[in-house]
């Protein structure tokens, strides 16, 4: 009777699994702040997507770690680079057209200083130059149209990147293809593990000139509103359970398809009272992720999805 008159579902198809793309080959190192999160080869990515397009899980989010970095990220939009040969690699595969390839739109992973644009410094000072970057996202969202992404997704947090992604993507016939913009991405604490992840710290400064405030509800909806003028065609809110009201407030106002991303920190703060007893892995894993869809989330990204969808 409990399962007849629940308000809120979870399916694996809501779930979308983060990936971090590494060059080599066999390659499954751990990531040592997120217990059972791996920098994974090309040909072990694929084996990875075809285990989620197994499980039901709705698709899987690409994140690149390049053999080399340079201070404007040119393997973000390198033809060669190595998220666009992992999707060349899935679209290969028959499970390729079970769940949704996504392309994470940014170039932290590839800045040899770690930062998601082009950086101008003078002495000690520095800043990050927001026009002058909207080429190179729109550069990276195209390259990884034409390997096979389903979906683009900045997570750069740029004035003005999704007119610039759009607009590239439109020219290069790609008119199709989504823009998933993470809208309402704020400066957290709760991203120190994918850090790791992604290899992607600031050498120097913060990301707080060009992230969120997490002060800021109203700014929030600001900048969402600016996204969806520019044709966002999906949402992405970032992070997830310290953001509720975020979501909520979203969902309340705004009526295009909307993720909520749950980050690292959120999965690694739970695994660390796994591993000492204090929580029960299951039930805290599928509430975690109910509170979510609950709060007004139409899909979740999460490093659970494999272990949710099986439970599920």
């Amino acid at each position: 009777m409990r399962s007849l008159v629940r308000e809120t579902h979870l399916h694996p198809g809501a779930l979308i699994y983060p990936l971090f793309v590494c060059e080599g080959e066999g390659v499954r190192k751990p990531v040592s702040s997120m217990p059972g999160v791996f920098n994974v080869s090309v040909d072990e990515a694929v084996k990875e997507m075809e285990e989620c397009a197994s499980l039901g899980i709705g698709g899987v989010l690409l994140f690149g770690l390049p053999e080399s970095k340079d201070e404007v990220g040119t393997g973000a939009y390198a033809d060669d680079g190595i998220v666009q040969r992992a999707l060349r690699a899935m679209k290969a595969s028959p499970a390729s057209k079970k769940l949704v390839l996504i392309g994470d739109v940014c170039l932290c992973e590839y800045t040899s200083h770690g930062h998601c644009g082009i950086v101008t410094r003078q002495g000690d000072d520095f800043g990050v130059e927001n026009d002058p970057t909207l080429e190179l996202l729109a550069k990276t969202a195209v390259s990884q149209a034409l390997a096979g992404a389903d979906i683009v997704a900045p997570s750069d947090m740029m004035d003005g990147r999704v007119a610039a992604i759009r607009a590239a993507l439109d020219k290069h016939g790609f008119s199709g293809t989504p823009v998933m913009s993470y809208a309402a991405k704020f400066a957290s604490a709760f991203y120190g593990p994918f850090r790791e992840a992604a290899d992607s710290a600031p050498q120097f400064g913060d990301r707080r000139t060009y992230q969120m405030d997490g002060a800021n509800l109203r700014e929030a909806m600001r900048e969402i509103e600016q996204d969806i003028s520019e044709g966002a065609d999906m949402l992405l809110m970032k992070p997830a359970m310290p953001y509720l009201d975020v979501i909520r407030e979203a969902r309340n106002r705004f009526d295009l398809p909307m993720g909520a991303y749950q980050v690292s920190g959120e999965y690694s703060m739970m695994h660390a009272a796994f591993e000492r007893g204090w929580l029960e892995p299951e039930r805290t894993m599928l509430e975690s992720l109910l509170c979510l869809r609950r709060g007004g989330a139409d899909f979740i990204v999460t490093y659970f999805a494999k272990d949710a969808a099986k439970l599920l």
